[in-house]
């Protein structure tokens, strides 16, 4: 029996279903192309978009040498919360190549949306305390968390953080919020330190030292010392360096010159054997990939150039902060203050214990 000559349908269908397979096969061998030549691609567009924390005074400066050297153009979303959120929700087609970070804990948090950087420059550059173990973020710049004490009220030159709890000093110490990140953090590396046992009894000393329910932000504990209200305030580093510089709130300056700074050591630091005292508590602002970053090759190749000596000093200058580079010195207004000697306690040790330390905050009533 002679075969039926297709119809024009059915030649038409036959030709659509093979072009169809053609663009399918052509689409997954173009997808696993882009896959292996990202990094190409993401340099020729000669672009890094960075979600950034930190604000853009501070980056702006750094971000337009970089471009200068390299021809990669910047672009910057800034925002005080929710980037990480954001990213997450945008998924896969998230923009975000590089996110900026000025706290340990939105670094510790940004794991789920952040790639392994397998960097020897990274790696070299960086301490190891001071990045994370997966090479999943890294620290840009550090702070230490210190004592601002009245110059007519305290005659101490040198202190401890176990001394601060001393009922010597009841109705001494003022305090922004237990469970701002940057008190968390320090009571994060108390806790690894004491134990939760010492850690509870030595929070519970402070929150008894206290002049007052905790209130306000760092700068305000300061003036609280200018004003006579407590002799002891627990601030970052850098609030000095605002506070003397702020030419438009002139009064900011009164409030520093009625302090010093003293770098209160920890319990323990074996780095700090030669000293016999640990080092002081740091924390650090810092860096992480973003896990789908459209130009790969570009974010890394900026992350490295912020780890290099010029940048590290601007980045550090920028805000009154220390390079987390080894060997490079501070601004000399910073270095003015006294040495700094840090504690070695790594930065993903003090992460991983925050939600400890939040819990025993509220559970002792810490700023009531």
């Amino acid at each position: 029996m002679p075969r039926k000559k297709p119809t024009t349908i059915q030649i038409a269908i036959i030709i659509n279903v093979v072009v169809l397979i053609g663009l399918i096969i052509s689409g997954l061998w173009q997808q696993a192309a882009n896959k292996e030549d990202v990094g190409v691609e993401a340099v020729e567009e000669k672009v890094v978009n960075i979600y950034s924390y930190r604000q853009p005074d501070l980056i702006n400066p750094l971000l337009k040498r970089f471009t200068a050297e390299t021809g990669i153009k910047t672009q910057v979303i800034f925002a005080k919360k929710g980037l990480l959120e954001r990213i997450r929700i945008e998924g896969q087609a998230a923009p975000a190549d590089i996110i900026l970070t000025s706290d340990i804990g939105i670094l510790h948090e940004s794991a789920d949306i952040a790639q392994v950087v397998l960097s020897p420059v990274l790696r070299a550059r960086i301490p190891a305390p001071l990045r994370d173990g997966g090479n999943q973020w890294f620290g840009l710049s550090q702070r230490a968390r210190i004592a601002f004490v009245s110059k007519a009220r305290v005659a101490d030159e040198a202190l401890t953080y176990l001394e601060l709890a001393q009922p010597r000093f009841r109705g001494r110490l003022c305090m922004r919020s237990g469970q701002h990140p940057y008190n968390i953090a320090l009571f994060a590396a108390m806790l690894v330190h004491l134990g939760e046992a010492d850690f509870r009894a030595w929070l519970a000393g402070i929150k008894n030292n206290l002049a007052q329910n905790p209130s306000g932000n760092d700068r305000a504990q300061v003036r609280n010392v200018y004003g006579g209200v407590c002799d002891i305030a627990i601030g970052n580093t850098y609030y000095m360096g605002k506070m003397l510089t702020n030419t438009k709130q002139p009064q900011q300056k009164r409030w520093a010159d009625s302090v010093r700074l003293i770098f209160p050591a920890m319990p323990a630091s074996t780095a700090r054997e030669k000293k016999g005292k640990g080092g002081t508590h740091i924390n650090i602002s810092g860096m992480a990939m973003a896990k789908y970053a459209p130009h790969p090759k570009a974010a890394l190749a900026l992350m490295e150039y912020l780890v290099g000596n010029e940048a590290q000093q601007l980045y550090a200058q920028g805000n009154f902060e220390y390079p987390i580079v080894a060997g490079l010195a501070p601004a000399p207004l910073v270095a003015s203050w006294g040495e700094m000697i840090p504690d070695t306690l790594a930065m993903a040790d003090i992460a991983g214990s925050r939600k400890t330390a939040s819990r025993i905050v509220d559970e002792i009533n810490f700023n009531e």
